[in-house]
């Protein structure tokens, strides 16, 4: 994965995504469940994370489903960098351009008035 777009998906105090997975099907030991209970009577986005999976009937699919997803979001990512990366090297060809062209204008400007005297 691009180091870039590695932050996004960082780790953070709350539950994985399996731990919260393994909860909902009820596969956790009694000290884990009581563990991610206590966490989420604190956050909400995991609240609402183990709401929506419970909702879902085929449990089972849901790791392919994040993977894919995931991907989708980092493909997304990188389409939007390429495009910017294109329109800030447009704006280098032009900015050398112009420097380019003033360089020349300044030494015809020194040639032809400089040695006229």
């Amino acid at each position: 994965m691009n180091e870039h777009f590695a932050d996004i998906f960082t780790k953070t105090a709350c539950p994985s995504q399996d731990q919260l997975l393994a909860y909902v099907k009820g596969e956790l030991s009694a000290e884990e469940r009581h563990e991610v209970e206590l966490h989420l009577q604190d956050c909400d986005l995991c609240s609402e994370a183990v709401e929506g999976l419970t909702a879902i009937s085929q449990k089972d699919q849901i790791p392919g489903w994040l993977r894919q997803a995931k991907y989708n979001v980092l493909q997304k990512l990188r389409k939007k960098t390429r495009r910017r990366r294109k329109s800030e090297s447009y704006l280098y060809i032009a900015i050398v351009t112009l420097v380019v062209i003033f360089l020349l204008l300044a030494f015809y400007w020194i040639f032809h008035f400089g040695t006229a005297k």
